[in-house]
């Protein structure tokens, strides 16, 4: 998600943030994208995290010996159910306003882009609001017992019309906002104009329009794609769990043990598929593919670059190495073929 909108601001001009930078003050317009974007994302990974503590708290006092169903945990139960379901709906609630913000900023509708700007605590509370509500009157009405693992609601039905039902709503209105931006990236003329491309083709081509065989053109090519992998990942993960509650409602009678595991492991991987879908970008998948699969040591005329530092950006024209060279930022020891003494060079 998050480079999707790089993607895009750098499609409407020069812009760079680093991760320090996300959450500082921002001075832009797209600082600002950028940054709402990033709150509600964050808002998003807490509630995952609290959620995997909560299951692991329900585990724990299994595998200790005191089964969370027993009459004296009953206390127990009741928490942990009020908490997994406000936490199971609560980050529905965050990936659909996630999708909204990220449709609203990115199909250029100025007014609520605005409006999303100045009013990121408030959309940051709705997800707690609505979430804590629906617990609430799942307490009252219904309550919660254990279902294996943790406590939630016993019931089939409830659990199908409760949980199951707005999730698939939410993630059809998903589907929607994210394949209308993929047309909308994808074939509609728009701000990606070559006004900002530095090179003679694009300057030659009408302003605004959006040429596909630019680096911007390209790149939100492929961001385009990828955004309709995100509801097509959640349809994945509740698939079978929606499946076990339509069949168990139905039959009145238990899925095999085996489907109920899985059915279990999708629910608890959730906050996994946030973090691949929300957490990985481009420049954190080129981190580990270095961290993993760190590249030969160059070799130039002789020469062997054994150790480079840089403090900054390196930008580095010069195609031979020669002695007194010095640019600011880049320290290297170079080793000489055909010496065996080594010496330390800035340049």
């Amino acid at each position: 998600m998050l480079a999707i909108l790089h993607a895009w601001v750098k499609a409407n001009g020069p812009f760079e943030v680093s991760p320090r930078e996300a959450l500082a003050a921002p001075t832009t317009d797209a600082e600002t994208y950028i940054q709402s974007i990033v709150i509600l994302t964050l808002g998003l990974a807490i509630s995952d995290w609290i959620m995997a503590i909560n299951f692991l708290s329900s585990s724990a006092m299994d595998v200790s010996g005191h089964l969370i169903g027993e009459p004296d945990l009953e206390g127990f139960c009741s928490f942990n159910g009020f908490m997994t379901q406000v936490f199971v709906v609560q980050t529905d609630y965050w990936v659909l306003t996630i999708a909204i913000c990220t449709y609203v900023i990115l199909a250029d509708h100025k007014h609520i882009s605005c409006w999303v700007q100045e009013n990121c605590r408030q959309l940051m509370a709705i997800p707690w609001v609505f979430s804590v509500i629906w617990a609430s009157i799942g307490l009252g009405v219904a309550g919660y017992g254990d279902i294996g693992a943790w406590c939630w609601f016993t019931s089939d039905e409830v659990r199908l019309l409760v949980n199951f039902v707005p999730r698939w709503i939410i993630i059809a209105i998903m589907l929607a906002m994210y394949t209308r931006l993929y047309l909308v990236l994808y074939r509609a003329h728009s701000p990606f104009s070559s006004s900002h491309e530095s090179t003679t083709d694009d300057l030659s081509r009408p302003s605004g329009t959006w040429d596909s065989a630019t680096p911007n053109g390209r790149r939100i090519k492929k961001m385009a794609r990828l955004m309709l992998m995100y509801p097509v990942a959640y349809i994945f993960v509740w698939t079978l769990p929606t499946a076990i509650r339509i069949y168990q409602a139905s039959k009145g009678v238990s899925a095999p043990f085996a489907l109920q595991t899985i059915d279990k492991a999708c629910i608890v991987i959730q906050g996994f598929v946030d973090a691949l879908i929300y957490g990985v970008t481009e420049p954190s998948l080129s981190h580990w593919r270095n961290l993993l699969f760190p590249k030969p040591i160059p070799t130039t005329d002789g020469i062997i670059l054994t150790y480079v530092t840089t403090t900054g950006p390196l930008r580095v024209t010069a195609s031979r190495l020669s002695d007194g060279e010095s640019t600011t930022g880049l320290k290297t020891t170079i080793t000489a073929k055909d010496s065996r003494s080594s010496r330390d060079n800035v340049f």
